[in-house]
């Protein structure tokens, strides 16, 4: 294969054991290149991963051809890890996918350490093929559903692979025969090896790649490792091909203490991805973008939702939390492909909030007590609102009332100036100071007098008298007003007197028909019905003038 060598902080292979490191120093065999193990002769060395070291070999019977042939690396020849290898060709030959790369054959070399023999990937690590192609999101998504398959396929055939990374997951330069997952070197049968009776990881060992290992894995004290720690790694690398870095830095997992590794991976909560790529420079979301054909603007609000949601919950720290299985994986990839609701999204909120006051308890516990002091303090603040405001309803009604009595006072006032007015014509009038009294009636007319039931005597004695005088527009204005008086006392009949014959005289005299057969209508409909001859007789004369 072709991907270069490890970069920091992709391989951490027994750190807590010294002897480990001791015996890379220890004279070893002399397989290298221009060697030849078995019928494969050694060309060059073109990688190496936990435990082997790759090289790329002829095959030179009974075809000739170009293979990869990893054997135990250079001083690591420990019965641990030569139990470890033969699983992995063992657990490699049970498996017929095309995204996996095929094992040919096997063996052990004149030095007694084992190889096996792959078909030889001419590729890139499936991140670097993914930048210089620029594929867009969607498109990496598919590659990704491939390389899930390719996983998935090995979980049915009973072997994890533990080691899920870009270097391990190759794709032809041509990209047609599509991604190939190599190095299941540190794979662990499901079902176990009856055979061994042993653990092939032991807790004093460190085995994997930081960056994408998961949380049980670096938990010295969980020995239960499933399929879901391959979940885990996929999420990581779904996290890197969507927002162009893992959300633990390699170089920093790689600087820091075995203890402080493990604790980082098992406790801190990693970003989403559109939240890491926003906090980038400028200038490393430009280069990101581009691989992605997007915009810089563009590409978080792409990730945020359900990308983000579906990444999570494939990472989350909790397990049992993750998707049970790859496919499950798969299936929600595919319904964001189809535009359909993701699984990943459903009851989130309140994992995260919960998660969110486990971590920050003090401050969750500070906050709740700020925002119970405002409450209380919002509470009695409206408490004298309320009473504020009924108090500024009090006065209004009060300031109301006392703005009706003075208005009904100054209406009394005008009644009365009114009424001393037209006392005052009466008396001018019988004092035959008849200009005198139309001046006054000028300045205060009839009609603007309020009228009562006792105003029929005041306006019957005005409108006789200028009757007599032959001033037949006054005496209409008094006789009308008279009418009004008497609608509003009905216990009193003006066919009791002889006002509806002076009436009906006044208004023929003053030259009005209109307001004689309005009178005529009057009468009627008010007397007509009375019983008595003598009103019948008077309301006869009245009308029929």
């Amino acid at each position: 294969r072709t991907g270069g060598a490890t970069q920091a902080g992709e391989e951490l292979i027994d750190l807590s054991d010294p002897s480990s490191i001791e015996e890379t120093t220890r004279a070893t065999p002399n397989e290298g290149p221009g060697e030849r193990i078995g019928r494969y002769q050694l060309e060059k060395r073109i990688g190496e991963g936990g435990c082997g070291v790759v090289y790329l070999a002829e095959q030179l019977e009974p075809v000739r051809r170009k293979v990869a042939l990893k054997v135990i690396r250079l001083g690591m020849d420990t019965e641990r890890v030569i139990e470890r290898f033969e699983m992995e060709r063992q657990s490699l030959a049970l498996m017929d996918h095309p995204n996996i790369a095929r094992v040919l054959d096997g063996g052990a070399t004149d030095s007694g350490r084992p190889y096996f023999v792959m078909e030889w990937v001419r590729g890139a690590r499936i991140t670097d093929y993914c930048d210089v192609q620029q594929l867009s999101l969607r498109k990496r998504i598919d590659l990704f559903i491939e390389v899930c398959k390719g996983i998935q396929h090995a979980h049915q055939k009973g072997v994890i692979h533990r080691d899920i990374k870009p270097s391990n997951i190759l794709i032809d330069e041509s990209g047609g025969h599509g991604p190939k997952i190599i190095d299941f070197g540190i794979a662990k049968a499901i079902s176990g090896n009856a055979d061994s009776g042993t653990e092939h990881s032991s807790q004093d060992q460190f085995v994997g790649t930081p960056a994408y290992m998961s949380p049980e894995q670096a938990d010295r004290r969980e020995r239960d490792i499933d399929t879901r720690s391959d979940v885990y790694s996929l999420g990581m690398l779904l996290y890197e091909l969507m927002a162009g870095r893992t959300p633990f830095d390699s170089a920093e997992l790689a600087s820091v203490g075995l203890m402080e590794m493990r604790r980082i991976l098992l406790e801190r909560e990693p970003p989403v991805p559109s939240a890491l790529f926003a906090g980038m420079s400028p200038e490393d979301q430009q280069g990101i973008a581009v691989h992605r054909k997007c915009e810089p603007a563009k590409l978080p609000v792409v990730l945020k939702g359900d990308l983000d949601s579906v990444v999570m919950k494939a990472i989350e720290k909790d397990r049992a939390r993750r998707y049970e299985t790859v496919n499950g994986l798969v299936m929600d990839l595919q319904r964001y492909l189809a535009h359909e609701p993701v699984i990943a999204r459903q009851a989130k909120r309140t994992y995260v909030f919960r998660k969110f006051v486990r971590r920050n308890r003090l401050a969750v516990i500070a906050g709740v007590g700020i925002v119970l002091s405002l409450l209380i303090g919002l509470g009695t603040a409206y408490t004298y609102y309320l009473r504020e405001r009924e108090a500024l309803d009090e006065q209004l009604r009060l300031r109301q009332f006392a703005d009706a009595a003075h208005a009904n006072e100054l209406m009394r006032i005008d009644e009365a100036r009114g009424w001393e007015g037209f006392a005052h014509v009466s008396v001018l009038l019988s004092e035959g100071k008849t200009e005198e009294a139309d001046e006054q009636l000028r300045a205060t007319p009839i009609t603007s007098i309020r009228l009562s039931p006792q105003s029929s005597v005041v306006l019957r004695s005005l409108g006789n008298w200028n009757a007599l005088r032959g001033r037949w527009p006054q005496a209409t204005d008094c006789f009308k007003m008279m009418m009004k008086t008497d609608d509003l006392n009905r216990g009193q009949n003006l066919t009791n007197s002889l006002d509806l014959v002076a009436i009906s005289s006044v208004l023929i005299e003053g030259g009005k028909p209109q307001d004689y057969r309005a009178f005529q209508s009057w009468a009627t409909d008010r007397y007509a019905a009375s019983s008595s001859s003598l009103d019948v007789s008077r309301l006869l004369h009245a009308i029929l003038l």
